[in-house]
């Protein structure tokens, strides 16, 4: 009794029974939980659970590990095909390693494709459904004698989740979405090529933000330079000087994920410190790196080191074995040695520092209006040597755009005017040429190139290269074959060629642009001029967020910072940013939520209305409609054959509730996506009292020569 069988549709072959009979079982019961877990249960005790046989998906609160007891492994496989839910030799795995220290891996077969990186006491690696959907995912790791597992739960009843691997080897995070019945493509936890597993191969060090992202480890050289010279990195790297037992140290590497195949060698109770750790390592010849994590204790490696990231502000610190020639303080003689260099480098560079200071004060003015940078060679002045990015040639961009033609001429903004062009080898580009005169323009040109050369996602625009010639300075981007959203949104003409579905997918990228800008890059952006026209759509109309000239970089654990220079566009910046030069990524947000009620309506936030003399913007009259019950009036007549009015009426809350005029009452944007793509509850927004014509009737120190224009206005304080 009580065992559950699974048969073909005329009972004669068995395909499959739980082995949950047993004698002591009478009166069994099966039951469907409402987490999902299928249970054969006695009395109030589970004799036999579906979450301990998980498929192709792991839900909230199913385990993806061991029972170290009984020796019985939790892991989820992915289906022969989309039709076929068997398994085979060949059929992806998605399970926990605990051979040393504890990771996430995923294999075809036997070989790993991806790893997480290792626990750090609240994420595997980086990515944590927890930080990216904050208040509604927990993330649990357990580690005992009995049972090592990791699960994620869900904090809020409303929201079903799904994490799947399927045929082809993608882990891909869904939401249910109730609107449209069906599940939303969350997150694909491979991010970025650095996740392939060994990308750059041994000795290397993998950074996703690079058009070539390998780098041998410092002291280590290309065992092919021919092979990294075509990108090919499998070969990996060597050193450039042997270890031989004698004489040597460590080096340290802060924010990576550590290698593969680490080993353990005790716990916090048999190793106390990290200095306990290096000595371990130090005392043995095969030892190649160590590192100290706080939750397992010592882990080492021998030989060589295989499938790291740098993570930057994240990540765990490794260090690796070196020749004391190639560290400066590991011998007693070496310290001294460090000790005098130091005072030493540090008096030097206090004289230049002074020198350069002195220079600077009385030559800066005459140097600048003399200055003139020429050619590609000393563009490196002006970026610094931090940049990685492509300088094509100026002449090349002459002939790709026809000499700048305005055939050729994609349109103009604040800063310069785009145009189309084709290389020589026929791809196309948008290349910004910034305008000579205007004041922000090199500020504007070396800070875009500072941060989105080191961001890639898909709802970002891709910077190509640059070019410096003269006073020309130049951006080159990939093409964006529909332009910008607010070419077709604002166009009573085009407009039409903007359906529902496709507004709704442009909404749902932009938030998720802007939760990798605030909490998934390697660095943490704030925008600052968010809006339609810095808003780029592909041939398929997935947008893409432009223009980073006005972004700032956050460190992790700063929340807001001030500026005695406001930036912005009218109608898109937030009250304590215009008013007190106050921002975070919460004036992104609110940014984020002027776009979404323009996208829904079609209309400009910062055209005025007149209605009996009173005077409003969008905001005003969105929540005007909002009071009345008749925000369905809102929505752009010409989609209201293709609306999907559950959506947009939703969308038009979570709007004014990104308006809101205190920061703190706006939510962030991981919440914003999740908001957007399933039924959690969104709450009550206030009325929102800041408006652009407020701003132009109390602010006579702005100035704007027209709406869409980017502006500054300098606090006076």
């Amino acid at each position: 009794m009580g065992d559950l069988i699974i048969s073909n549709k005329n009972q004669a072959n068995l395909v499959w029974r739980s082995n949950s009979s047993s004698p002591g079982i009478k009166n069994p019961v099966l039951q469907l939980l409402d987490n999902g877990n299928l249970v054969v249960k006695n009395g109030d005790s589970f004799v036999w659970q579906s979450f301990d046989y998980p498929g192709n998906t792991l839900l909230a609160g199913m385990k993806l590990g061991w029972n170290l007891k009984t020796k019985t492994e939790w892991y989820i496989k992915s289906w022969r095909n989309e039709n076929d839910p068997s398994m085979d030799g060949f059929s992806s795995t998605y399970r926990l390693d605990i051979l040393g220290l504890p990771t996430l891996e995923l294999r075809k077969g036997s070989t790993v494709e991806f790893r997480s990186g290792t626990w750090d006491g609240s994420k595997f690696g980086r990515y944590s459904l927890a930080d990216a959907y904050m208040g509604v995912f927990k993330a649990t790791f357990v580690y005992n004698d009995e049972t090592a597992y990791y699960m994620f739960q869900c904090l809020e009843s409303s929201t079903i989740s799904r994490l799947v691997v399927n045929q082809t080897g993608l882990l891909t995070f869904y939401i249910w979405n109730n609107k449209k019945n069906g599940w939303f493509n969350a997150e694909v936890i491979q991010g970025d090529q650095c996740d392939t597993y060994g990308t750059c191969g041994f000795n290397s060090i993998c950074n996703a933000n690079r058009l070539s992202p390998c780098d041998c480890l410092d002291g280590f050289q290309p065992v092919s330079p021919l092979e990294w010279e075509s990108l090919q990195w499998s070969s990996g790297c060597v050193r450039g000087k042997p270890l031989n037992c004698s004489d040597e140290g460590f080096r340290k590497l802060s924010g990576i994920k550590l290698p593969d195949n680490s080993r353990l060698l005790g716990n916090r109770t048999s190793m106390r410190s990290s200095t306990d750790c290096e000595k371990e390592c130090l005392g043995n010849c095969s030892c190649s790196a160590y590192a100290w994590a706080e939750s397992v204790g010592c882990a080492v490696w021998y030989g060589d080191l295989k499938d790291m990231k740098w993570y930057y502000n994240e990540g765990q610190e490794l260090y690796v074995r070196m020749p004391a020639s190639e560290l400066i303080g590991y011998s007693k003689k070496g310290r001294h040695q460090r000790a005098l260099m130091s005072s030493l480098v540090s008096i030097i560079i206090g004289l230049v520092f002074l020198a350069i200071t002195t220079w600077y004060c009385f030559h800066a003015m005459a140097a600048r209006r003399k200055r003139r940078v020429i050619g590609n060679e000393e563009s490196l002045e002006l970026l610094g040597d931090s940049i990685e990015l492509p300088m094509i040639g100026f002449d090349e961009l002459v002939a790709a755009t026809n000499n700048f033609s305005d055939d050729n001429k994609l349109g103009a903004g604040g800063f310069g005017p785009v145009y189309k062009g084709i290389l020589t080898d026929g791809q196309e580009i948008a290349v910004k040429r910034l305008y000579s005169f205007s004041g922000q323009g090199t500020e504007e040109f070396k800070n875009e190139i500072l941060l989105i050369s080191k961001l890639q996602h898909r709802n970002l625009v891709r910077l190509l290269g640059c070019s410096i010639h003269g006073e020309e300075k130049l951006l080159i981007y990939e093409h964006m074959k529909n332009k910008s959203l607010d070419t077709l949104l604002f166009d009573p003409t085009k407009k039409v060629h903007l359906d529902w579905a496709k507004r709704f997918n442009i909404i749902q990228g932009i938030a998720r642009g802007l939760v990798y800008l605030h909490r998934d890059s390697c660095l943490r952006i704030i925008h600052r001029d968010l809006k339609a026209s810095n808003v780029l759509l592909d041939e398929n109309m997935n947008p893409k967020i432009s223009d980073f000239g006005l972004a700032r970089a956050f460190r992790v654990t700063e929340e807001l910072a001030n500026t005695h220079r406001v930036v912005g566009t009218f109608g898109y910046m937030s009250p304590e940013y215009v008013m007190r030069g106050r921002f975070s990524e919460k004036s992104d947000v609110y940014s984020f939520g002027v776009l979404l009620l323009e996208v829904v309506s079609g209309r400009r936030n910062c055209e005025i209305h007149n209605n009996e003399d009173n005077y409003f913007s969008l905001l005003n009259h969105a929540w005007q409609l909002w009071i009345e019950s008749r925000e369905v009036d809102l929505i752009d007549e010409s989609i209201s054959n293709s609306c999907s009015f559950t959506e947009a009426l939703r969308c038009i809350r979570i709007g004014l509730l990104c308006v809101q005029d205190h920061a703190s009452d706006r939510p962030t944007m991981s919440n914003v996506v999740l908001m957007l793509c399933s039924e959690t509850e969104i709450p009550q927004p206030k009325q929102p009292t800041f408006t652009f014509q407020r701003l132009l009737d109390s602010d006579p120190r702005s100035h704007s020569s027209r709406n869409e224009i980017t502006v500054s206005m300098t606090e006076g304080r």
